[in-house]
């Protein structure tokens, strides 16, 4: 009998249970209460390159914890690729600032430079820009249009950890930098995010913000501000995992790159980039049909499930969901690179249980729908 394909999940040991458990039993009372989430905060931003960490409990409220804390607010811009998880847009509205979608590059998915500086107005404050899929866009062009147009460039690192972009690691670009731990994560707390810094006086306002405006170890509140603060449970499985990083990242590699070897000889397909000055984490492993096949991501994904196999859209664009006012003519009109690529883009299975049988199960059944098509796949 097959073994289920899962589409995602995490990889937790015997190294993972004992530090948790070590938590469950003593991280609770005095200087131990936070234990864990200082180890990681501290560890996991030094590994980062950066000079502090903010543990929160999760990713989207690590943005909105740095959207406020950079005072964005009412009336200003702020700049997101298109295609992404809504999460990295969602905290522009909690702020009730205006966001503004710019489309993505073809090769790498992420942010487009041009397309970013003609979204550019003398309202926007800030741009978010996501390393899709564990891609890397041109770091240095974006923060090279952010200096000179006085902009924040924020990096959302959430799908990268473990990538590089001429020799720096994911989440050391930009005024701040944001990292998810979901199940679904290289490394994960169940749910979890961390946000990191180099400019104290900003770490110094954000940790405020995060524990309800109250002084360090006091009752006196003077803001009313959020409730963001992590548990020392959810921080010692973040701990654990991230001192297996190395291990991880390698596993989400050999994921990717056994799904290329299956299809080297398959024209008109591709799959998360990885230029000679990137490194890839490879979060997830995506893969784009060519428009020769003459199909669309729904189609596959059918096909797909009709062989009890799983798999995911490639992100679809912002401006097409109901959330953000469904405006597809003028998405489309605005980001046609987005449009396109989405609409040709999967998901494949990237859970750590994954084997090389199941890789092989899910390229040949790909195959056979791409062979449908009229492609010698």
């Amino acid at each position: 009998m097959q073994k289920e394909i899962h589409m995602a999940g995490p990889w937790v040991t015997e190294f993972e249970e004992k530090i948790v458990l070590d938590a469950l039993r003593n991280g609770w009372y005095g200087k131990d209460a936070y234990t864990y989430v200082e180890k990681f905060e501290t560890e996991f931003s030094a590994y980062h390159g950066r000079k502090f960490g903010l543990m929160t409990p999760n990713c989207t409220t690590a943005i909105h914890l740095l959207l406020a804390g950079l005072n964005i607010k009412d009336g200003d811009e702020v700049i997101v690729p298109e295609c992404t998880w809504i999460a990295s847009a969602a905290p522009i509205t909690y702020q009730r600032a205006i966001t503004v979608f710019a489309d993505i590059d073809p090769v790498n998915w992420c942010i487009d430079p041009k397309a970013l500086e003609a979204k550019i107005t003398k309202k926007t404050k800030a741009v978010i820009v996501v390393d899709l899929y564990g891609n890397m866009p041109d770091m240095d062009v974006l923060q090279e249009i952010c200096d000179r147009h006085g902009i924040y460039l924020i990096e959302d690192a959430a799908e990268s950890l473990g990538s590089k972009f001429n020799g720096i690691r994911a989440g050391k670009f930009g005024v701040g930098s944001v990292f998810s731990f979901h199940r679904t994560k290289t490394i994960t707390t169940g749910e979890g995010g961390m946000l990191l810094l180099d400019d104290e006086k900003l770490y110094q306002r954000c940790k405020f913000l995060r524990d309800h405006g109250r002084a360090p170890g006091t009752y006196f509140n003077t803001e009313v501000t959020f409730k963001y603060m992590p548990s020392n449970l959810a921080a010692s499985l973040g701990y654990a995992q991230f001192l297996r990083i190395d291990e991880l990242v390698n596993k989400k590699r050999w994921i990717w790159q056994e799904f290329k070897n299956h299809f080297k000889d398959v024209p008109d397909v591709s799959f998360n980039p990885e230029p000679e000055n990137v490194f890839n984490g490879v979060w997830c492993t995506a893969m784009v049909f060519g428009k020769s096949y003459g199909i669309t991501k729904d189609y596959v994904m059918q096909e797909l499930t009709k062989a009890d196999l799983p798999s995911r859209p490639f992100f679809y664009p912002l401006t097409l969901l109901p959330a953000f006012g469904a405006n597809v003519e003028t998405g489309r009109k605005s980001s046609p690179v987005a449009y396109d690529i989405s609409e040709r883009g999967i998901n494949l299975p990237c859970a750590f249980t994954v084997d090389s049988d199941q890789i092989e199960i899910m390229s040949n059944a790909i195959k056979k729908i791409l062979n449908s098509c009229g492609k010698n796949a």
